[in-house]
């Protein structure tokens, strides 16, 4: 059953999947038991996950989505999504959406600097082939919003040169790499041909956010199954305490990255 999509959407966002995942990789990481036990309640719930191509094209054509839509999004393409996420996502016939920073993943374009162990890009293709959507995340996930203009231009765009030749198809979607975008990383994204782009800010999706500023709630380590029926059912109340020390933190990190970066323009570097 199908309504109109104009209400607040879940989105989901995952790193790696793992029993035992590397160092820096661990908080964001989640393991696979507690992967499965969150699919099954998504299930039980009546939730349908939708990707992030269906979720923009619905809310640029007031078309239709499903009564309880969910995204199940996963940054960067780390192995386990493959290994261990696929056959889940399978099981209960869910859509997902991996954005994958193509200078991480093993194979011709890898520059080295992942967290674990990554993707290669016949994994890729099999995700493709199971319905998975396949985003772009840079390609060497750099703070975006920090980079001149010809590198924010080359990271966006060699990006979806990688993903268009090795998939044969275009990416659409685009997520940020650590959530940090401007207003002039939001126009090159857009310029490059990506027509919407997910931050995360921990909160639900609305449409008025606007196609290139989509929030996620992030989900990690130590989220219970209680925490995460809250961030998928809850209201934007619940979800906004669930991350209420994170957004003092994240406040307080933007003062300073701004200060840095005005910093950095008067010292000409």
């Amino acid at each position: 059953m199908t309504a109109t999509g104009t209400g607040p959407v879940p989105i989901l966002m995952y790193h790696a999947v793992a029993h035992s995942p590397a160092k820096a990789a661990y908080g964001l990481s989640v393991s696979p038991d507690a992967f499965a036990d969150q699919m099954e309640l998504l299930a039980e719930l009546g939730f349908t996950p939708v990707t992030t191509a269906q979720l923009g094209h619905a809310w640029r054509t007031a078309g239709a989505l499903p009564r309880h839509p969910v995204l199940i999004t996963f940054d960067d393409g780390y192995e386990g999504v493959h290994r261990h996420a696929l056959p889940v996502l399978a099981k209960y016939g869910f859509a997902s959406t991996l954005f994958v920073s193509t200078g991480w993943l093993r194979g011709a374009y890898d520059e080295g600097g992942a967290l674990d162990t990554m993707l290669d890009w016949g994994q890729v293709r099999e995700l493709v082939a199971a319905g998975t959507e396949i985003g772009g995340h840079s390609h060497s996930h750099p703070r975006m919003d920090e980079l001149d203009d010809q590198r924010l231009w080359f990271e966006t765009l060699r990006c979806k040169e990688i993903l268009t030749d090795e998939l044969g198809r275009r990416p659409v979607s685009f997520a940020y790499p650590y959530g940090y975008s401007s207003r002039r990383v939001r126009r090159t994204v857009r310029a490059a041909g990506f027509t919407q782009a997910l931050a995360v800010g921990n909160s639900l999706a609305r449409r008025r956010q606007g196609p290139y500023a989509l929030e996620r709630v992030t989900v990690r380590r130590t989220t219970g199954i209680d925490e995460f029926e809250r961030l998928v059912a809850g209201t934007g109340r619940d979800i906004a305490r669930t991350f209420a020390a994170d957004r003092v933190l994240t406040k307080g990190y933007a003062v300073l990255r701004r200060a840095r970066q005005a910093g950095r323009r008067l010292g000409g570097g």
